[in-house]
């Protein structure tokens, strides 16, 4: 059983599209709490650059989402990161919403 050799007999691969909508995500994601922290670490007061920096979260993660999405209809295609690319881009975009919307209704 050592040494044992697996054959894949598929034409299938994964999608440029899907990796960049994974790559957008993690992004995306890593921003997103990145610049949560360090307006935690400023006792809550965020600087003018958190907001262009969530501007940019919000284009990435929907960029994302929609690079994933349409890799998911491409045919002979893996989908595991078109899976989790849609995943990804959908916790940024909503993480970014929870920030919009929480100040208001506090």
């Amino acid at each position: 059983m050592i040494g044992r050799r697996h054959y894949i007999f598929t034409k299938k691969k994964n999608s440029a599209k899907a990796v960049m909508a994974t790559i957008l995500g993690i992004i995306a994601l890593a921003s997103y709490v990145l610049v949560i922290y360090l307006s935690y670490q400023r006792g809550g007061q965020a600087a003018e650059s958190y907001g262009i920096t969530g501007f940019f979260i919000t284009v990435f993660a929907f960029a994302g989402l929609l690079l994933g999405i349409w890799s998911r209809f491409e045919k002979d295609m893996f989908y595991f990161f078109s899976y989790l690319g849609i995943v990804l881009n959908t916790l940024a975009l909503l993480g970014i919403s929870v920030v919009l919307y929480a100040p208001n209704h506090m």
